[in-house]
């Protein structure tokens, strides 16, 4: 299972991306991280650069497959001035348009020091317009410095897994039952 983790933070040592990857280590051995770091480089969003028929910037096509090739999103982010930082939202946006995500599951994490209910809620409300299937209950926010946060973690990312066991089991009673149809 192939999984991107955002950080929606730029800073060079944010406690964001650290809990990114916290939560690589303690995840399941089928889970691959693909850390994205690009959000700093990302071309302001405008809309003219992407009205149907064109063709979006390097960086923002580059970003659409990497998501769209990807099985979960992970996507940590702090809380600045009671929303989400500028940077993450322009990645947002960019993405506004894209029809491969819809339904793409993401997990939300965010390690602010005072909660970041603000940012974690904008975030719901956005990928919920966007159609991508935010795992609310699953999704972890506040202080990281507790004792419990692996456990949280695993917990976090076994949710985010748990639609592709389903998968599994669905696909193996398949090819069972289309076995035992090919011996009928």
């Amino acid at each position: 299972m192939k999984i991107v983790a955002i950080s929606g933070s730029l800073r060079a040592k944010s406690s964001n991306a650290a809990l990114l990857h916290a939560a690589e280590r303690v995840a399941p051995a089928d889970m691959e991280f693909v850390f994205y770091d690009g959000v700093g480089e990302l071309p302001h969003f405008n809309p003219d650069l992407d009205v149907e028929g064109s063709v979006p910037p390097d960086e923002v096509r580059e970003l659409r497959e990497l998501l769209d090739a990807a099985d979960g999103v992970l996507i940590s982010s702090p809380e600045y001035a009671y929303g989400v930082p500028g940077s993450l939202k322009n990645l947002l946006d960019w993405l506004v348009s894209c029809g491969e995500l819809v339904e793409k599951p993401v997990l939300l994490l965010n390690a602010a020091s005072g909660g970041g209910a603000t940012a974690q809620a904008s975030l719901v409300q956005t990928l919920t317009a966007m159609h991508w299937n935010v795992l609310a209950d699953a999704s972890l926010r506040g202080n990281t410095v507790d004792g419990e946060i692996e456990k949280n973690l695993r917990a976090s990312l076994d949710a985010l897994a748990r639609p592709f066991a389903n998968d599994v089991a669905v696909r193996r009673r398949r090819s069972h039952f289309d076995e035992g149809e090919a011996r009928r």
